[in-house]
């Protein structure tokens, strides 16, 4: 194979990563799955590359692209596991990360911690300046205090500060000049300015955003260092890096940005979704994926995966673009337990990769989703990815019974169900969140089951929303690895400039896209993108005058003039009925300037793995006694292996289908054929 490309796509999940090497000559894929490694997530890396070379007997000097999706930022945070901090702010601001914002998610319970501030009190230091924005004179900052800031921050172990002054979305002049002296001070360092992170209003946002970013850097560059020498180690080519946008970027750029990392994990799954069901035709779904920890959704409307500008990780607001996924603490290690009233919960926790659940055999003793799913049948009672990973059957039965059943005084598969059966209702509820909650019908979308554990939980979810139709493509579980391999480099560029849309200057807004548009440029020099493989998308946020919060409205590219305002403000008052049942006549304003930079680095051709030419062969491997509430006990039910189920087979419920990275479920009454690429497409 010495002649042929290779793209490589590593993704590292809470309980295992997974890893694709696709030949870009004909989209012939091999797959690795391995169980993660929290301590250190370049072991597991490490071991499954050097296993997938050996198996597929690709030399890494074939590789030519390596994709990465990584959850280093997350866990960090989650953790605790962040740099220590200091914040350099306006005189009169310094507090304004605990003060935070009115708004609280829990208005009525007064004992409701909030988040311990990132950068403590002591670490939190004001300079005299200030930017104005309405014509008076601005005062320069107080540079002769900043030596003294810095031997503070040096004799606290200070790794990362953050520099954010008011309105410096409008200005970033004060604030560039103490990040060049901070910088030159203390080259040690990670040094980042908000106007660098994020150029738009709403201070307390802005500056969470930043000091997120300031203590993720040492930590994401210490990671990112690491993975390249460990890529020239092995001889493969130098990684780019998923962000929450569901693009990708260089490590430099991620290593100035790693707040943009955030939801990297969820959105190398949404981008192999849409990658697979543009091919199949589908461009309205949902995707559902689930892995060991949690559950991933996002509705994806005329194959655009919609965006949101501001989430919260761990209490800690960030306004970054990034992918709308919500997501919830339920996946296939989530631990079901009996609260002091009797009541059944399962999730949040999680049993990880280590002990994990009980049938692993690694020390777990807690019930999970997967035990469950064992218990009744659902999954083989002796191994899993490809006979790799051993299941006992009887450690699930004791942990169900002890842990649920007997509690609760139910027999060992009412118990079992129980725990799906509550699952079930919080990922109906994500759902709910990402549709009915905007505005649109989860009846008129396909799901998208992938995951190690969506397929196996898909259908009694597809079934209790009326979804009509399930999508499982032809390696659910790793397909989180596939979207790092089509995935487009991207940046988000914005900047806030507030004005009237009654006494707009069009040339205004114009020079304002311009200078959007210079960054651009630089950014795509930078970044080495051919100039005929660019793209730049621009909007405008917009909002009525008043309003609080604002609605994002598309903008043509090239000089604007009076009629594409026009459409502007039609396509504002649609949007803003869409999302809250009314539209007025009302003035409006211009506040936030956007502008994507995209280019399509790489088009891996369709994959080849896994079909079975076009003979549909729909004779079982074996039987199985499978419990369903549908028939009130046991059924002796079909097993298939999906690697031999072929093209245009049918099948009907109920039925297992199993592969290496996953298992689905067909429920008694449910039917699904097999497309053209291999996808199963159910009908719930």
């Amino acid at each position: 194979m010495g002649n042929e490309r290779f793209a490589l796509g590593i993704d590292v999940g809470g309980t295992f990563t997974d890893l694709a090497l696709v030949r870009l000559s004909d989209g012939v894929a091999f797959y690795y799955k391995i169980s993660s490694t929290p301590h250190d997530p370049s072991e597991a890396m490490t071991r499954g590359l050097i296993e997938l070379l050996k198996q597929s007997g690709v030399p890494a000097s074939d590789i030519a692209y390596f994709g990465h999706g990584t959850t280093v930022a997350t866990n960090a945070l989650i953790l605790g596991k962040v740099a220590p901090t200091g914040l350099i702010t306006t005189e009169g601001f310094r507090d304004i990360l605990e003060i935070r914002r009115q708004r609280q998610p829990h208005n009525y319970d007064i004992r409701m911690p909030k988040p311990t501030p990132l950068v403590p009190r002591h670490l939190r230091r004001e300079i005299r300046e200030r930017t104005y924005l309405f014509g008076r004179e601005n005062t320069p900052p107080q540079e002769d205090t900043i030596p003294t800031i810095l031997a503070d921050f040096r004799s606290e172990g200070v790794e990362a500060i953050a520099i954010c002054f008011l309105h410096a979305y409008h200005n970033p002049a004060h604030e560039a000049r103490i990040a060049e002296a901070v910088r030159t001070a203390f080259p040690q360092a990670f040094v980042c300015a908000s106007h660098e992170v994020l150029a738009e209003f709403r201070e307390y946002e802005r500056i969470s955003t930043t000091v997120l970013n300031a203590s993720l850097g040492p930590v994401m560059q210490r990671y990112l260092r690491n993975l390249e020498d460990s890529s020239k180690t092995l001889g493969i080519v130098a990684p780019t890096i998923l962000q929450s946008n569901g693009g990708v970027a260089s490590t430099r750029e991620v290593e100035k940005n790693p707040v943009r990392t955030l939801a990297s994990g969820p959105a190398a799954g949404v981008t192999g979704a849409v990658h697979v069901c543009k091919i199949a035709g589908f461009t309205d779904i949902i995707t559902f994926d689930v892995g060991g920890t949690s559950t991933d959704v996002c509705l994806i409307e005329g194959g655009e995966p919609l965006i949101r500008r501001e989430r919260e990780f761990n209490g800690y607001p960030v306004r970054i673009p990034m992918m709308d996924v919500h997501s919830v603490g339920a996946g296939g290690g989530s631990v079901a337990w009996v609260d002091s009233g009797g009541f059944l919960h399962v999730g949040p926790q999680s049993a990880g990769a280590f002990p994990g659940p009980a049938c692993y055999g690694f020390g777990g003793t807690e019930p999970t989703v997967t035990d469950a799913n064992v218990l009744l049948g659902r999954l083989p009672h002796d191994a899993l990815l490809g006979g790799r990973m051993r299941i006992d059957r009887e450690l699930a039965c004791k942990a169900v019974e002890e842990k649920v059943a007997r509690p609760m005084g139910l027999g060992l598969e009412e118990a079992a169900y129980g725990i799906l059966t509550i699952l079930n209702e919080n990922m109906i509820q994500a759902i709910r969140v990402i549709s009915v909650e905007q505005g649109f019908d989860p009846r008129q979308f396909t799901l998208v089951a992938f995951g190690g554990a969506g397929p196996l939980l898909a259908a009694p979810l597809a079934r209790e929303l009326g979804l009509g139709r399930v999508l499982v493509p032809s390696d659910p579980g790793l397909l989180c690895a596939l979207g790092l391999l089509v995935a487009d480099v991207r940046s988000d560029f914005s900047m806030t400039r507030m004005m009237a849309l009654d006494a707009v200057d069009l040339a205004a807004i114009n020079a304002s896209f311009a200078d959007l548009e210079a960054d651009i440029t630089r950014w795509f020099d930078k970044e080495l993108i051919p100039p005929d493989a660019r793209r730049i998308e621009r909007a405008i946020d917009m909002r009525y005058v008043g309003q609080s919060h604002e609605l994002t409205v598309k903008v043509g590219n090239g000089v604007l003039f009076p009629a594409d305002l026009t459409s502007m403000v039609a396509e504002f008052k649609r949007e803003h009925e869409r999302f809250y049942g009314y539209a007025s006549g009302g003035p409006l304003q211009l506040l936030t300037f956007r502008a994507t930079a995209k280019a399509k680095i790489l088009v891996p051709p369709n994959q080849t793995a896994g079909t079975n030419g076009s003979r549909p062969a729909t004779i079982p491997k074996s039987h199985r006694r499978i419990w369903f509430k549908e028939v009130g006990g046991y059924v002796d039910t079909p097993i298939f292996d999906r690697d031999l189920l072929g093209l245009d087979a049918k099948l009907k419920g109920p039925a297992i289908i199993e592969q290496m990275d996953t298992t689905t479920v067909l429920l008694p009454g449910q039917t699904l054929v097999t497309d053209i690429n291999s996808n199963i497409i159910m009908t719930c």
